[in-house]
Formats: C-alpha cells, structure tokens, sequence
C-alpha cells in the first residue's frame, strides 16, 4: 500500500524537540572531547607543579584514554538495562565529579587517578549520546542530527589547545578541569528536563565473561600501543606483551561473543549488516589517518616554525572553520542521497588538502598551509559523521545502543593506532638526520639551542620539515585507501525500518 505523499514530508522535519535533545548531547560531548585535548597543553605545567618526568604525566593523557576504552564496551548494555537518560545522567555526574577532583589534586599521581574516574563518566557520554540522538531522529533524518554532534567532535582538537592554553596563562592550570563544573550542571539539568524517559529491559542478562575479557583487552592493548612512542618507536618489552595480552583478551572475546547468543556485550553479529560492516572498516582506515595527522599539524607549528602554543592552536582554526561549513550541508544530503558519494567527494577533498603538507618546508608560505587545513576541513565535514551515518541509520531501535558502543570502540582503537603510527614514523625521521636531532634536544633548552652553530640549526630544521613532510605521505596514502571501502557505501535515501521499529521517531 502506498503511503500518502504528506506523511514522509512531515516525518522528515527536524523539529524543535529534536534539535533540544541535540543540544543535550552536545553539551556532553563538548566536555568529554574537550578534555582530551586540553590537557596536553598543561603537560609542561604539570611537570614544574608536580616535579614529575614527561613520561609520569603523559599518564594524565594515557589514563584518561584507557578508562574511555575500558567503559565504553559495557555502555551499549548498561544503556538497554538502565534506561538512557537514566545512564547519561549518570555520566554525566561522573564526568563532573572527576572534574572538580581533578582541579584539587595533590600530587601527579591523585591527578593521574581522578583522571581515570573522569574517563569513566566521559567514555559513556559519546556512544550513549549516539544513540539518544539516533532514537529520537530516526532513520530518515540522522545524517542530520549526526551532522550537529559531529561539531564537537571537529572542534575539540583544535579548541582544546586554544582554550587549554588561554586558561593557564590568564588563570591557573586548575580550570582546565574547573570550566567543566558549570557546564555539567548546565548539562545535567538539560538531559533532566529535555531528555525523553526510555524504558529499560530488565530482564538482559549481563555478559561478565566478555567484560572481563573486552575490556582489559582493550586498555592494555592501547597501553602497549601508546607505549611505543614513549621507547622512541621500538618494540620494548612492555610495547609487545602488553600488545599481546591485549590482544590475545580481544581474540578470546570475539569467540566467546559468536560462540553466545544472549546478549553479548558486543554483538558482533551486527557485522552481518553489509552497511555497518562497510562502514566499521571505513572508520577504521580514517581514523588511523586522521587522528593521526591530526597530532602532527600543531607539532609542525611548534617544533619547526616555532610558534607558540596558542599561536600553533589559532593556525589550525580554518580547519574547523570548514567543517562547520559542509557539515550541515553534508548531514542533509545524507539523508537525501546517502553517504556513499558524500564520503567520497569529502575524502577526496582531504587528500588534496594532505597533499600540501607532503612537501613541507621550513619556510613554505603560511597562506597555503591555511589553504590546505581549510579544504581539509571541508573534507572532514563531509566525512566523519556521514560515515557514522552509514553505520546507525540501518539498525532497529534494538541495536542502535550496540552499534554505537561497537563504532565508537572502533574509532578509540584506531584513533590510538593511528596517533601512535604517525609518532613512530615521525621519531624514525628524525632519527635519519643527526642535526634534526639535535634541534629537537635543544627545542625547550633556551642555553643548549642559543651554543648551536647556526648552520646546524638550519640544516636541523630543514630536515625536521622533511621528517614532517614525509609522515603526513603515510597519512595521504591512508586517506587514499580509504576510497576503496568509501566506494561501497549506500548511495540512496535511507529506508525506514518496517513495522515497530521506526518508533523511536515518536519519542520526540
């Protein structure tokens, strides 16, 4: 029977309710995404206040990495058995607590704990957010409402620094964790009124097996991941049996979840889904290539052009700038057309814009390197959302809480994969060029840089821009792979889901 013409029109209207709920969970978002980028200004600070080593407070970062990783798995079933407002809120709490905990730490080691505790609350706030936003849009109209959360998730790296380094100088380091007690309650108080009440399932039985399999897994397979770069890019000891164990704990959980067929805590049966599975293997080969990059763009600004830390994190403002412009164009014509060319055409803009930092130079004009990061940009806009996109808009209100806890463990791994990829190529760069080596030493060594000939300097940063040059060719050839999944992505106008199962548009 054919539907009458008006019905899909008025279904497919984002109306006032929707964009509310969005709002909610971007507020969330923007703290979680926040900090982890923020704090990687105040790595110097926290070495002087603390009187720690660079590798101890890396921890701050790595902690808080670690407890995302080991929290999110369990998200998509705590989301289902308590209810999601009910769990966000939760988060939420969580998130701000270990904020302000974090703000009165003693000692590096209190901080690098009520890190963790901020990781938990801020690990559920992503995929739970997701999932909020998919239910109350549906299927039809999630490009979207996908496109509106995908904002935080662009700005947060650039930002974080901006607004992390601002706060140290004008401030002190400690609200760099206060600034998000106002915002929680703000937050809080808005998923309380604004967040539609979903009804929990009860009678789920939770999988402790997998949890005590998946989870450590995870944290110490990234553990050993985000180690490498700390041994200057070898495989130590720590590297490969933490990599290893890891692994081993992730392989074991991936036979115990086929092998059951209640309730896992990751239904990897989702993977029969064409799309979701096309659209897993996409994320994965962007990510690795943009997360990675992305580590790299202010190090250039800092290491070789010896700009300040605000300077380096104003310098990548045009990136946001263009992804805030094909965002919400590209979010509407997911819904129209499908992610598939989308994707494409945003990918294909990235690689033009990474193509320009291939061939970087100590002196290579700043009007093209702002070109390059503001069509990157532009690329980014039509491409980290829309792949989501593909992922969320073919499941049922059932499973859309698993496949976005499974799409966010996704872009966790390959994120740290990618970030350490780029930081390994980078070091062995380095290391070819004995004058690059010897700059970088020198780099935050005032009376070591100023006994340096100034031939050596040259050549040093000459080979340092070379390095740069030459890591930013593994993220291209990335971006370039990722074409190949990118091409089989849907290309038309998502369906909606029969019978039941498009009600979660009804909650709005």
């Amino acid at each position: 029977m054919t539907t009458p013409t008006p019905a899909p029109v008025e279904s497919d209207k984002i109306d006032a309710a929707v964009l509310k709920i969005a709002g909610v969970v971007v507020l969330g978002a923007i703290m979680s995404i926040l900090d982890v980028t923020v704090v990687s200004v105040a790595l110097p600070t926290f070495m002087q206040e603390f009187d720690a080593t660079y590798a101890t407070v890396a921890w701050t970062m790595t902690a808080y990495t670690l407890a995302l990783a080991a929290v999110i798995p369990a998200t998509g079933w705590a989301a289902d058995r308590f209810g999601t407002k009910r769990l966000y809120m939760t988060a939420l709490v969580l998130f701000v607590a270990g904020s302000v905990a974090c703000s009165v730490a003693w000692s590096i080691e209190s901080l690098i704990a009520f890190r963790v505790l901020q990781g938990l609350g801020g690990g559920m706030l992503m995929p739970l957010g997701m999932t909020i936003m998919t239910r109350a849009a549906g299927p039809q109209r999630v490009g979207r409402v996908m496109a509106v959360l995908g904002i935080p998730m662009l700005l947060g790296p650039i930002s974080g620094p901006i607004l992390g380094g601002w706060l140290i100088e004008a401030v002190s380091w400690h609200w760099i964790f206060l600034i998000n007690l106002p915002i929680g309650i703000i937050a809080l108080a808005a998923a309380f009124v604004l967040l539609p009440s979903d009804k929990p399932q009860p009678s789920e039985s939770f999988d402790f097996v997998g949890m005590l399999l998946l989870s450590p897994g995870l944290a110490l397979f990234l553990f050993g991941v985000s180690s490498i770069s700390e041994g200057g890019g070898g495989l130590t000891t720590r590297v490969v049996v933490s990599c290893a164990i890891g692994a081993a704990l992730v392989l074991a959980f991936v036979f115990h979840a086929l092998k059951r067929a209640d309730h896992p805590l990751i239904d990897l049966h989702l993977f029969q889904n064409r799309n979701l599975t096309i659209a897993v293997i996409t994320s994965s080969l962007f990510a690795i290539a943009f997360m990675g990059a992305g580590l790299l763009f202010p190090s250039y600004f800092l290491q070789v052009r010896g700009e300040t830390t605000l300077a380096a994190g104003l310098l990548l403002a045009p990136q946001g700038i263009g992804a805030m412009v094909t965002m919400p164009i590209a979010g509407n014509l997911v819904d129209r057309i499908g992610p598939g060319k989308i994707v494409m055409f945003g990918v294909a803009l990235m690689s033009l814009g990474m193509g320009v930092f291939t061939q970087l130079g100590t002196d290579t004009p700043y009007p093209l390197l702002l070109g390059a990061l503001f069509v990157m940009g532009l690329g980014m806009g039509c491409t980290m959302m829309p792949i989501m996109t593909a992922a969320m808009q073919t499941l049922t209100d059932q499973t859309v809480a698993r496949g976005s806890t499974l799409m966010n463990i996704v872009q966790q791994v390959a994120g740290s994969i990618g970030t350490a990829t780029m930081s390994v190529v980078l070091t062995n760069q380095m290391k070819a060029s004995p004058e690059a080596q010897m700059v970088s030493a020198a780099a935050h060594n005032p009376e070591a840089a100023a006994q340096l000939p100034p031939g050596v300097i040259e050549q040093g940063m000459s080979a340092a821009a070379d390095a740069f040059g030459n890591t930013f060719l593994v993220a291209l050839v990335l971006l370039l792979l990722t074409l190949i999944p990118a091409f089989f992505l849907p290309r038309r106008k998502p369906v909606a889901p029969a019978e039941g199962e498009a009600a979660p548009v009804m909650m709005h």
